[in-house]
């Protein structure tokens, strides 16, 4: 009969702190399709982390032949938790991350988080290392946003088009990196990075800027939101430029993770949901220092 994996072995195969870059997701979509503060958008995450595990684990499951060359020090190669085991946590999770979805938007919701749950998998075991690779990750950061505007009456996905987009356009650049981290990476890539997280700014503070509801306090904390997440994302690809090597790669990827919170806080300002914002650019350093237990990579 076959162990229970620990708490801790479960914890380094869903990549547990990254799920606190998955709350700005559906929140940022929430407040950009005007869906109210107290409805349903508050619990559209816990979906979402529920699905973004799930891709977490099947990631691990779809890998294990590359990782036990690679990073045999993975739960899988390493035997601490069994294949098998890995796929059923995979769906068992996805599954939980669909229903919860339903509970919190319905029928609306599931048109959204059915096509996500999809380009996970497909994202996973099809296209990952593949020239759409980068892509298909980044749809699925979009679509967590549109599905945060599907939580509640509101204008619709259409009118959080904007934060989506830019959260895509930051995961292409992360995404991109992150192939770098076991062997280095080109200075092309690097530079790619580098202009996915200028385009995503150059969105917010456009959005922002034209956006006729925000007011001037909201604005001013965006734009300084958007100042600081450029500089943290793009200081830590901008070192990786200088050695594309895998270590500064590695510290790039992780500043680019944690640094999506910034990026998603300043979506939340801009539409003055201040206590959304606070505790999503709180997240950021929360990653860091959970990073030290668990790999959020």
């Amino acid at each position: 009969m076959t162990a229970l994996p620990g708490a801790r072995d479960l914890a380094e195969l869903v990549r547990l702190p990254a799920v606190l870059t998955v709350p700005g997701d559906a929140w940022s979509g929430a407040a950009w399709s005007g869906v109210a503060a107290g409805s349903g958008g508050a619990l559209m995450p816990l979906g979402s982390a529920l699905l973004y595990w799930s891709g977490m684990a099947l990631n691990d499951w779809a890998d294990r032949e590359v990782d036990a060359v690679e990073r045999p020090e993975r739960v899988i190669p390493s035997g601490r938790i069994p294949a098998s085991t890995a796929l059923a946590v995979a769906g068992a999770l996805g599954a939980a991350g669909l229903a919860a979805t339903a509970v919190v938007g319905g029928p609306r919701a599931l048109r959204v988080s059915v096509p996500l749950a999809l380009l996970v998998a497909t994202y996973d075991v099809v296209v990952k290392d593949s020239p759409v690779g980068p892509l298909a990750m980044a749809s699925t950061r979009g679509l967590d946003v549109l599905l945060g505007a599907v939580a509640g009456p509101g204008h619709g996905p259409g009118a959080a088009a904007a934060p989506a987009v830019s959260v895509a356009v930051h995961t292409v650049g992360v995404t991109l990196l992150s192939r770098g981290e076991v062997h280095g990476t080109r200075p092309a890539a690097v530079l790619a990075a580098l202009a996915s997280t200028a385009s995503a700014a150059a969105l917010l503070v456009g959005a922002t800027l034209r956006d006729p509801a925000a007011g001037g306090n909201d604005r001013r904390a965006a734009l300084v939101l958007a100042a600081a997440y450029a500089a943290v994302v793009a200081g830590a690809q901008a070192r990786a430029l200088t050695d594309p090597g895998a270590a500064r790669v590695r510290a790039a990827t992780g500043a680019g993770m944690g640094g999506l919170t910034l990026l998603q806080s300043a979506w939340l300002a801009a539409r003055g949901r201040t206590v959304a914002a606070v505790a999503v650019a709180g997240a950021g350093p929360l990653l860091r220092r959970a990073a030290r237990a668990v790999s959020p990579t």
